[in-house]
């Protein structure tokens, strides 16, 4: 298998499961030493680290809450003792806290905040400070360091009963794109991939019920759902030299739901 990312260590936030997981195990299937962090569950992510170490890489799983300051500098510390540097950041953890606007708590509120929004700036954050610490390896990476957003595609759609994660998928966009202006004199590349519907458990209930599917793919253009080797596959090639010229931009990974599907056939 081609290793386009060997000597470099990646740190992928909530990769216990779903598209975390997914873009762990292509990283690190791809050469990147991976450090998995997860919030409750360490079965999934420490299994993730034994199939890496397995196919000859290296993994390790680790604990981090992304909402809290020192849980981020702890996970940043953890890679670079375990693996002697950071080159790759990937933002992923996040949550739904669902409630109409009218009924919505400020704890619904500030949960998907904290996680969404305030976890992406505190790793991106602590990502930045060590590549600036690290500066420029030409034998490893082009760039000092790379940061990957995971975002959603209602950071451009609006949903119903679900305004807290809009706003915070949202705003992600902006200080994504804010991020890479202002490090980019580092030779720090941030780029965002927005998802659409991709098959994990949070929404199982929609693709294992086959009407549900079907009202599913009217809003798919494409006519399937994603799978999280979707997104993977992206992320691996977004941190990776061949995309060495590409920052502040967010790629969509959604089958066309961007495409205002209601409108095919005039509307």
């Amino acid at each position: 298998m081609n290793k386009p990312l060997q000597n470099q260590v990646a740190i992928v936030t909530g990769g216990s499961s779903g598209i975390g997981y997914a873009i762990a195990r292509d990283l690190g299937m791809k050469g990147a030493a991976v450090l998995i962090d997860y919030r409750s569950e360490p079965e999934p992510a420490e299994a993730l680290a034994r199939e890496i170490i397995a196919a000859g890489g290296k993994a390790v799983a680790f604990r981090a809450d992304v909402s809290v300051p020192e849980d981020i500098t702890a996970l940043v510390e953890k890679a670079v003792a375990e693996f002697g540097r950071l080159d790759i950041m990937v933002a992923n953890a996040g949550l739904q806290n669902d409630a109409p606007a009218l009924e919505m708590t400020v704890e619904q509120w500030d949960h998907a905040m904290n996680v969404d929004l305030r976890g992406q700036f505190l790793c991106a954050q602590a990502a930045a400070r060590q590549f600036v610490k690290q500066g420029v390896n030409a034998d490893i990476s082009r760039a000092s360091g790379k940061i990957v957003s995971m975002l959603s595609v209602h950071d451009v759609i609006p949903w119903m009963g679900h305004v807290n994660y809009a706003a915070a998928k949202g705003g992600a966009k902006m200080m994504m794109l804010t991020l890479a202006q202002e490090f980019a004199a580092h030779k720090i590349r941030v780029v965002g991939v927005s998802p659409g519907a991709i098959r994990t458990d949070i929404n199982k209930n929609v693709w294992d019920n086959p009407q549900s599917y079907k009202d599913l793919l009217k809003l798919i253009p494409y006519q399937r759902i994603g799978e999280p080797e979707d997104v993977a596959k992206l992320v691996s090639w977004l941190v990776s030299d061949e995309a060495d010229y590409i920052t502040g931009t967010t790629i969509y990974v959604d089958g066309g739901m961007t495409l205002y599907p209601g409108f095919m056939g005039n509307g």
